[in-house]
């Protein structure tokens, strides 16, 4: 990547994270750590690597991408109406009565959404769907599911993971957002992952493990995957809850907090961002 690019590529994902933290700051509460946390991962994918036309949202050569971990929406909210798939102000509407912008991802309401999110752990199965009617309908198509590592400790994670591998579905890239907070404290403390680099390859995966806040290994990592044909492919992000967020960054109470309008005006004022 050279550095133009990779500058941005930053200056993005800093304007990315501003907008969400602007955008639950105004709702008043919101998942915020899990949001911050893959802003670049989002960035990189979005701005990068997928194939996606904001022109088309349902074309079927597109790249599909699924935010598994469904309460970060705000983070893929922020990027779509960047890009153009809805208008901005619809920002504002963030989980009101009647908005197109619910608190998990919605491919119902909300344009340029693949794959609605719910229960943890569904989405990795629906990704794997897709990749493997992606495969039999010969579609060179890539599909990205975006898990979270308290999520990982579903059940239906490790089953959807056994098929994949089992198919050698290439043409999936899971990215794991291993920021080690849950809801309830840290994973490891709750029921551990780790080391979960080698629970992924046991399962056929070809595994990278990456600073999950710097653009270029993401971007590294995500070519390597597209340049090999064998197996699924595993990103373990090694990210910060709450990143770029002052009030919130590597706390526990960062799940989901309430944040005042103070808290995020000064957030969204750094750097020379005017109200």
């Amino acid at each position: 990547m050279e550095n133009k690019e990779l500058s941005s590529l930053t200056e993005k994902a800093r304007q990315i994270r501003k907008d969400a933290i602007e955008m639950i700051g105004r709702f008043g509460v919101g998942h915020i750590g899990g949001v911050m946390s893959i802003i670049e991962a989002l960035t990189t994918i979005y701005y990068y690597s997928a194939n996606i036309d904001p022109k088309v949202p349902r074309a079927q050569g597109r790249d599909r991408i699924i935010m598994s971990k469904g309460h970060a929406g705000p983070a893929v909210y922020s990027i779509l109406s960047d890009l153009g798939y809805f208008d901005k102000s619809l920002n504002s509407t963030l989980n009101q009565n009647g908005t197109s912008l619910p608190s998990h991802c919605d491919m119902n309401k909300t344009v340029g959404i693949d794959m609605t999110a719910g229960s943890l752990g569904q989405g990795l199965s629906a990704g794997i769907g897709m990749a493997l009617a992606a495969k039999l309908d010969k579609n060179p198509c890539n599909i990205y599911v975006v898990l979270g590592d308290g999520e990982s400790q579903e059940g239906q994670v490790w089953e959807a993971s056994m098929l994949a591998g089992s198919k050698k579905l290439s043409n999936l890239i899971v990215l794991l957002d291993s920021n080690r907070l849950q809801l309830d404290g840290y994973v490891e403390d709750i029921n551990g992952l780790e080391p979960i680099t080698d629970k992924w390859r046991a399962f056929n995966f070809f595994v990278q493990d990456v600073d999950g806040h710097n653009i270029e290994e993401i971007a590294n990592a995500i070519d390597n995957a597209k340049a090999q044909n064998e197996k699924p492919n595993m990103i373990v992000l090694r990210t910060i809850k709450g990143k770029g967020a002052s009030f919130a960054e590597g706390i526990s109470a960062c799940h989901s907090m309430a944040i005042s309008e103070e808290m995020w005006r000064k957030e969204v004022c750094k750097e020379g961002k005017n109200d």
